[in-house]
């Protein structure tokens, strides 16, 4: 990875407290794995910015080498990645991802 790419990547995830990497848009993912992050994140009514790494090759591949994880999607919340669908799923079911997003200062805007 370049480290312009690497950059961009730094700079998306240091400048949003929540951000995923994506397959699509937060309107409208374009794989069931984005689709399931999305609809979680949604539920709990956590603002986050969405990167389709669709329209960008680089990021894409190069969001694999920055977090050292295969897949897409990818959560991070305040610099860290979280995980991708299957850890975020787990999370939400276990009750653990509405206490780590509130142990993050996160806002859920859910009753």
């Amino acid at each position: 990875m370049s480290e312009a790419v690497a950059d961009r990547i730094r700079s998306e995830v240091e400048g949003n407290d929540v951000v995923l990497f994506m397959k699509g848009t937060p309107v409208f993912p374009q794989c069931g794995f984005s689709n399931t992050v999305v609809q979680v994140l949604t539920y709990l009514g956590v603002q986050f910015k969405g990167v389709n790494v669709l329209e960008d090759e680089e990021i894409r591949h190069g969001i694999k080498e920055f977090s050292d994880w295969p897949t897409i999607p990818q959560l991070y919340v305040k610099g860290e990645f979280v995980g991708g669908c299957d850890i975020i799923r787990e999370m939400f079911e276990s009750g653990e991802l509405r206490d780590y997003f509130g142990s993050k200062d996160i806002a859920l805007e859910t009753a």
